[in-house]
């Protein structure tokens, strides 16, 4: 047994928790493991000490002890009852053994067990739904093609009646590995494919695969205010898992249709309206039909131009999930008769004829910016 500070061989605090101390040993061991370092006897001493420190601090029971008799706990069955029949002196084997031991439980650690179950794959479904369904929401009735649990065998993937039996290959492990040099490597077993059983006797209506095909008819909802892209996660309506794993999940894709009339950014609703030269000149009202199935009054002011943008307050597209709405916007396209009277052209003509230029000042403007980048 060594007699320096078990927390200063670690390098940690005395107030450090576990997982602090696992990580210090971890860094420490890699450093140290006289594999590493040619059978250097410095190096192999230093790692006996790091490891019958870490194997004391990392028992609640043994770090209690120390902490309260220090190495005194662990000498001639000491007062904390933790004496060793060697003395503390600790065996070390191979490099592969320590990289077994401080990251073996990133690989299914070192106790057998089954493997994991494999979970079923997730399912992406594209849906295109209109902006009228975008604005109000709605339900929405999918046919997915998938796989389910096998009934008759229950998703066990074994014949009614049988069982399975743990994978002689991988030992039910799930996992089989190979050392190559200093690393070890691990693979799903090819025997079970990772179950960790294996089936003598299989279902003949999955082919011992726990699932078969099926066409799923779902409900989903719609809710008001989603946009482009818009996910929509239905959990557990993916793919059954391989002999009873678990479900997958099934993703919803939102696209949006094109409208005839609006164009949407965000929650905001754009839309072009033509209106006549005379209502522009003159101003007046128009009425534009909303989602909301409502007609909203638009207010054009005298001397509107093409191109003016009026503002419908919460007109827009609803908020998602939240209080509100955006606003629609009306872009103004003022549109020049092509189709006159007599009687039209006869009173147009009279209205050129007291023209001064100021009823266009946009145009008057534009002709004098001429005249002076010509030289007059």
């Amino acid at each position: 047994m060594v007699d320096t500070d078990y927390y200063e061989l670690l390098q940690v605090e005395r107030t450090a928790d576990g997982a602090t101390i696992k990580s210090a040993y971890r860094k420490l061991a890699m450093e140290c493991h006289p594999d590493r370092n040619g059978g250097c006897k410095d190096h192999e001493a230093r790692f006996k000490a790091i490891s019958e420190a870490y194997d004391c601090l990392k028992d609640p029971q043994k770090r209690a002890a120390y902490d309260r008799f220090g190495h005194a706990a662990f000498r001639n069955g000491g007062p904390g009852g933790f004496g060793g029949g060697n003395g503390g002196a600790q065996d070390f084997g191979s490099f592969a053994d320590i990289f077994d031991n401080i990251f073996g439980e990133f690989m299914g650690g070192q106790q057998g067990r089954r493997g994991d179950l494999r979970r079923g794959s997730d399912l992406r479904y594209d849906l295109e739904i209109r902006l009228e369904d975008a604005f109000a929401g709605r339900e929405v009735e999918l046919q997915v093609d998938t796989t389910a649990v096998c009934d008759p065998c229950a998703g066990s993937g074994a014949k009614p009646g049988t069982g399975a039996r743990a994978c002689q290959m991988c030992g039910g492990h799930g996992k089989v590995r190979a050392r190559n040099g200093f690393f070890v490597v691990e693979q799903t077993c090819p025997s079970c494919r990772g179950v960790g059983e294996t089936i003598a006797d299989p279902c003949p209506t999955c082919r011992g695969e726990g699932r078969v095909e099926k066409r799923k008819t779902l409900t989903v909802n719609i809710p008001a205010g989603v946009d482009e892209g818009t996910r929509i996660r239905l959990a557990g309506e993916g793919e059954a898992g391989v002999r009873g794993g678990p479900m997958g999940d099934l993703y919803i894709f939102l696209h949006m249709a094109r409208h005839p009339i609006f164009q949407r950014e965000g929650t905001t609703l754009f839309a072009r309206a033509p209106v006549s030269f005379t209502t522009a000149a003159l101003g007046g009202c128009i009425e534009v039909p909303g989602l909301d199935k409502e007609m909203h009054q638009i207010t054009i002011p005298a001397g509107t131009q093409t191109g003016k943008q009026l503002r419908q307050r919460g007109a827009g597209m609803p908020v998602l999930n939240g209080r509100g709405a955006g606003d629609m916007v009306i872009e103004i396209q003022v549109e020049t008769p092509t189709r006159l009277s007599a009687k039209q052209k006869e009173l147009l003509e009279a209205f050129r004829e007291t023209e001064t230029g100021d009823e266009c000042p946009n145009a008057k403007g534009f002709f004098k910016k001429i005249k002076t980048a010509l030289g007059g």
